[in-house]
């Protein structure tokens, strides 16, 4: 596969069931090579608009190739959803589409990282230009704070073997490639049963170091509500997800949405009528979905794709989302800058 190819996943099914306007305004909060950009542009009349979002210098320059006068692109994280839109002037919009993770040009150019099975610079950067690259994490954490990046984002059961054996050899000489970094997991892990031979045993740690390098939890915690806050009346959020530590946060969050008072249980117990309840921010549309048998075949990297999908109703949102996450957003970046 070409490095700078991408195949979307669950193109049809996120794109048919985000876009319910054809004179719409819709956000691709992650537009990687656009292919679903392509597809929401498809469906759009001259008078809908798009707007994609990318934190990638690579998606970028792809973006600019469009040409599409109904098309706008800032290179951002999707967790700055909300200044992009008061930017452009706009107030709501009927869509929001999440497709979260890597794309494949991503893993599939050494130069960036990701990847365990060709050597590369240790980074795994989504934008190359700014924070911390994985080469830095691996050398400054502790053997504690490996092992709990290991565990809570790659749900390692050897991360405490793999953290030590991390800081052991750095002592020796830094770990700067992906190569060496893979040979210091297979050693640490060894001929230990993981009862999933499928996988490299490199897989889970490249994983959790990706996305603490990216903040990639923390973005999407922060994106969602703000996703929310951006739609209007039957506007529709789709998310894509491709590892149960996103989905979850996803599932979780549609599921507090969608009932009164944003799901808080001490509120929810409240001596009121049902019918005096507030109606809750969202509704969850139909189940969720996985690729087809087929599209797997076709593309293997669907195989763990879920895409969940909920619609906006006119109700008050439960306390200022919006606000809380930039305020929550603005303290990071202040703490990140000491």
């Amino acid at each position: 596969m070409p490095a700078d190819h991408h195949v979307p996943v669950l193109l049809a099914e996120s794109v048919a069931a985000l876009v319910t306007r054809t004179d719409g305004v819709y956000v691709d909060a992650t537009f990687g090579r656009g292919g679903h950009a392509r597809a929401i542009l498809a469906r759009l009349a001259p008078g809908g608009r798009l707007v994609a979002l990318d934190r990638d210098p690579a998606a970028a320059a792809c973006a600019a190739t469009l040409g599409d006068p109904r098309f706008a692109f800032a290179r951002e994280r999707f967790s700055a959803l909300d200044r992009v839109l008061a930017e452009l002037a706009i107030e709501r919009v009927d869509g929001v589409l999440l497709d979260l993770g890597v794309s494949s040009p991503q893993l599939d150019d050494p130069a960036r990282g990701f990847t365990y099975r060709e050597d590369g610079p240790l980074d795994m950067r989504m934008d190359p230009t700014a924070g911390e690259s994985a080469r830095e994490l691996v050398a400054r954490a502790t053997a504690d704070e490996l092992t709990e990046v290991l565990r809570d984002y790659g749900e390692e059961r050897f991360a405490r073997s793999i953290a030590a054996a991390i800081v052991t050899a750095r002592a020796r000489k830094p770990i700067v490639s992906t190569r060496e970094l893979a040979g210091v997991v297979a050693k640490a892990v060894g001929a230990r049963t993981r009862g999933d031979w499928h996988q490299d045993p490199a897989a889970r740690t490249f994983q959790a170091l990706r996305i603490a390098v990216n903040r990639e939890l923390e973005e999407l915690s922060n994106a969602l509500p703000l996703a929310t806050a951006a739609l209007a009346p039957g506007g529709r959020l789709a998310v894509i997800a491709f590892h149960s530590l996103e989905d979850r946060i996803v599932k979780r969050f549609i599921a507090a949405a969608s009932k009164p008072f944003g799901g808080d249980p001490r509120l929810a117990r409240a001596p009121i009528a049902e019918r005096q309840l507030p109606k809750p921010p969202l509704v969850p549309v139909g189940r969720a979905l996985r690729a087809s048998p087929a599209e797997v075949a076709a593309n293997p990297r669907a195989r763990s794709a879920t895409l969940r999908v909920a619609e906006r109703t006119a109700a008050a949102l439960p306390g200022d989302w919006s606000h809380e996450a930039a305020a929550s957003r603005r303290r990071r970046a202040a703490r990140g800058a000491r």
